[in-house]
């Protein structure tokens, strides 16, 4: 795996060791790359994607490379480059808007004509929503729109969180992203507040709408949706934009922080509307089960799709959301149809 010392990494080193695997660790750091390739008995191989030789080296014998190196804008493109030499499949965990747009945009056709299996965003953002969306939507094959609302408790930030919301920031310059009438659109005003219901304890709470993230880009490459809306309370997008807000702690011998999150979707189609719930410790911990057990499925071909395909497109949703169990808990319950009044 590819970015193995870095926050995300290590829990999704751990989980990958707790589930039997034994991975290779590279990044370009020889001396991080050291010290948790020491504290868990493994080979490290220090590449850099300057250097494709490098990555070729990093990737040799592999089974399937699992990139957690950002920013993703700088490192999707070279990793998915030696994942495609060495005939492999990719996975990241990509919150970048515009690296995951980009995954699609450039290897869509190349993957899809190859076979190869290149899944961006299988993390806490861009996958699980993605999921929760598709087994949400059931037996439908289309909707009308789908809204993503998420509530953390706080959000201390990563340096690669900072380091990679410069680079989109950096990319987009003074506009925003939202995906209306399934176009993408770059918008200049304020994102919007609003008020979202959450199930409780959590509550009402202010959000800010059209905090667009990874879901947005995974939801609509493969679902008929035309709007795709995401949410997030105005307590966490003021901690995380805050520059002295403090980096995650350890609240637990797994090095887990104390935060919490929900994930609301609703998703609707004339006067119909469904709803799933999923609620968890710690967005950067949990996106190890979620990207080691889409490697797993992967591996032992429980997949629907080839070419570059999110979670809900490549898996089997509901399935693959009980899997998750202890680390994600899914309200099933709010999956089933009810009509919302004229």
């Amino acid at each position: 795996m590819f970015g193995a010392y870095g926050h995300t990494g290590r829990f999704v080193v751990a989980e990958l060791t707790a589930r039997g695997y034994v991975p290779v660790l590279s990044g370009r750091d020889a001396r991080a790359l050291g010290e948790v390739a020491d504290l868990h008995g493994l080979q490290a191989r220090v590449a850099s994607v300057d250097d494709p030789a490098s990555l070729d080296r990093a990737l040799a014998g592999a089974a399937a490379v699992i990139n957690c190196a950002g920013p993703f804008a700088s490192t999707t493109g070279p990793v998915i480059e030696a994942s495609l030499r060495a005939g492999i499949p990719y996975l990241d965990v990509a919150a970048e808007l515009e690296a995951n747009l980009d995954t699609y945009a450039h290897f869509r056709h190349r993957a899809r004509d190859t076979g190869a299996v290149i899944v961006p965003a299988m993390a806490f953002f861009g996958g699980l929503g993605d999921l929760l969306t598709t087994a949400a939507m059931g037996e439908w094959t289309s909707a009308d729109e789908a809204h993503i609302a998420y509530a953390l408790s706080n959000w201390h930030p990563t340096a690669g969180t900072r380091l990679s919301g410069a680079v989109s920031r950096e990319r987009r310059g003074n506009a925003r992203l939202r995906y209306r009438g399934g176009q993408w659109e770059h918008r200049t005003d304020a994102a919007p507040t609003a008020q979202w219901t959450f199930p409780e304890p959590v509550g009402r709470r202010s959000v800010i709408a059209e905090f667009t993230m990874a879901d947005v880009v995974t939801v609509s490459q493969h679902l008929a949706i035309p709007d795709v809306t995401t949410y997030m309370n105005a307590e966490a997008v003021r901690d995380v934009a805050t520059p002295d807000t403090p980096a995650p702690a350890a609240a637990d011998e797994s090095g887990r922080s104390a935060q919490t999150f929900l994930v609301d979707v609703v998703v609707r189609s004339g006067g119909a509307e469904r709803r799933a719930t999923a609620t968890g410790q710690d967005i950067y911990a949990v996106t190890a089960p979620l990207v080691v057990e889409a490697l797993d499925r992967v591996l032992t071909h429980r997949v629907k799709a080839v070419g570059v395909t999110s979670a809900g497109e490549l898996f089997d949703a509901p399935d693959f959301l009980r899997a998750l169990a202890p680390h994600v808990e899914v309200e099933t319950r709010h999956l089933q149809e009810r009509m919302t009044a004229d």
